[in-house]
């Protein structure tokens, strides 16, 4: 009937609305906290006059170009001879290693980078021993790219081999047949389909890079190693300078979006170049010398993927844990992880189920609008957001009331845009399916729900809420803000724990932490995995 098709259209414009009002609402009142809740007036004009200001804002931009570029550099030869050892033993496993650094979260992975390579970890030990010289310092702009080329280098890795698994096997057919050498291969097939992803990828890397609160709080070691996120964290909980928060707050929203737009138009669609014989074998594959530079380049990843995290298992495993583990603050802590990570995923869940209606309404305008909503949080990062909430909470005297329902919808927006890629392709692929049906059988609402869009969703749903929740339990940025004696996660008591220089509680906690997110990512797996056989 027209009038129920009608009332389903209606409804799922109104979910729709609802959400967009919602993150409207969260992003408009930081602002509105920003600029005109700020004291001091015009007073924080002369922020942008402050030599200090752009000497942040340059080296934010210098070490972000840095790690991009030095991730894109090692990630090549190893995609290049991932893509050409197709089938090893525990390729498997490699792949799942390289993806454990994403999902870790920054405050464990530094811990595990400063007990490998900080004054007194592994290397530095190892030096000593053997009477070579020591390390350079981690802290500063060395540890900074170290961290962040671990963060980031098995993504570009994962984006370089994809592009590399998708030249049709024609291509390397024709390359035996004619024996092209190496270098031949690599300039006429290889380079060019990574070349097409390479600056999507850089790019990528670079805003997360701009973007990043944990690893430059904790290694860059002062002033001259200091981001616009850290900046603005600063200017709040130590100066108490919102007016120069403000400041700072806009210069860092200018810069990820400008990044943001610049992201989106060099990102380009995958090569779905269509091919009639299946993939054949590398043409380098039984070179004696491709083979020691592939599994030199393959351990090397692996190497410095595992190391920081076996540094942890071994930072972790003391005598100290035993009572780390009775202690009544890491129970708090854990608790408050638990319930704000879970309020966080059904927030997520609930504001991307809302977004996704508006591909039910044909309006390509509409849609975009959502998509554009659900990617808003990577154009205004969560340190300025949390800013603009922690002046007014500050205001109204209710900071210890409200601020766990900040901290846990600032999650939530924190993780929109992983759920959004992750339950878009299937809800879209049940449009496509049985759109036309429903709409002809009049199955709307709940019935559909049950009938359509749960049997096909209930798995990405299930991968997304798993996401979320392991985004969330690891995240500082925004309970750096809000965190107090009585308010208290999991993260920021580590942090608190490493400023007190109480190193061996903080490695504990680590692997807590650890042991939690490592979970989460089974589930996901194992949710994604049956996602994919049970899709009907």
């Amino acid at each position: 009937m027209p009038t129920l098709r009608h009332t389903a259209a209606s409804a799922s414009a109104s979910a729709t609305w609802a959400a967009l009002a919602f993150i409207a609402g969260a992003v408009l009142a930081a602002a509105t906290g920003l600029i005109f809740l700020a004291p001091g007036g015009s007073a924080w004009s002369g922020t942008f006059t402050d030599p200090y200001v752009w000497r942040v804002a340059r080296f934010t931009l210098w070490q972000a170009a840095l790690s991009a570029l030095l991730s894109i550099l090692f990630a090549m030869p190893v995609a290049h001879a991932l893509a050409r050892r197709a089938r090893f033993t525990g390729r498997t496993w490699l792949i799942r290693l390289l993806s454990l650094p994403l999902a870790l979260p920054q405050l464990v992975a530094v811990m595990g980078i400063l007990s490998l390579w900080g004054r007194h970890g592994w290397l530095a030990r190892a030096a000593h021993f053997t009477g070579l010289p020591g390390l350079p310092g981690i802290y500063g702009l060395t540890g900074i790219l170290l961290a962040h080329v671990f963060f980031n280098m098995p993504l570009a890795a994962r984006i370089l081999t994809a592009a590399l698994e998708r030249i049709p096997g024609e291509y390397w057919r024709l390359a035996a047949q004619l024996a092209m050498p190496r270098a031949a291969i690599w300039r006429h097939i290889a380079w060019p389909a990574m070349a097409r992803v390479i600056p999507g990828a850089a790019l990528l890397i670079f805003m997360l890079c701009a973007t990043s609160f944990t690893v430059v709080l904790i290694l860059g070691g002062g002033p001259a190693a200091t981001t616009l996120e850290v900046a603005i964290y600063q200017a709040l909980r130590f100066d108490f300078d919102p007016p120069r928060a403000m400041a700072l707050s806009l210069l860092q929203v200018l810069v990820t979006t400008a990044v943001f737009f610049i992201l989106r138009r060099f990102t380009r669609a995958p090569d779905v170049t269509a091919s009639l014989e299946a993939p054949h074998a590398h043409p380098a594959g039984n070179d004696p010398a491709a083979r020691l530079a592939d599994t030199f380049w393959i351990g090397l990843a692996a190497i410095f993927t595992a190391a920081p995290l076996a540094a942890i298992a071994a930072a972790g495993l003391t005598p100290d844990l035993v009572p780390l583990l009775a202690s009544p603050a890491l129970h708090g802590a854990l608790l408050a992880s638990l319930i704000l990570a879970a309020a966080a995923a059904a927030l997520t869940l609930i504001l991307s189920w809302a977004l996704l209606q508006s591909l039910r309404l044909r309006d390509p305008s509409f849609a975009a609008m959502g998509d554009l909503a659900a990617s808003l949080i990577l154009v205004i990062p969560p340190v300025v957001l949390g800013a603009g909430w922690f002046i007014i909470l500050h205001r109204a005297g209710q900071e210890a009331t409200l601020a766990p329902v900040l901290v846990a919808t600032i999650n939530a927006l924190m993780s929109l845009p992983f759920a959004w890629r992750i339950l878009r392709p299937p809800f879209e692929e049940a449009q496509a399916r049985y759109g036309r049906l429903c709409a002809a059988l009049d199955i709307t609402g709940l019935a559909r729900l049950r009938l359509v869009d749960w049997p096909m969703l209930r798995r990405p749903l299930g991968l997304a809420a798993a996401l979320s929740l392991a985004l969330s339990i690891g995240d500082l940025g925004a309970i750096a803000l809000f965190g107090s004696e009585s308010f208290r996660t999991l993260p920021w008591l580590l942090y608190q724990k490493l400023g007190s220089y109480r190193t061996d509680e903080a490695a504990g906690l680590a692997l807590i932490l650890l042991v939690f997110i490592l979970a989460l990512m089974a589930l996901a797996e194992a949710l994604g995995g049956q996602s994919r056989r049970n899709t009907p």
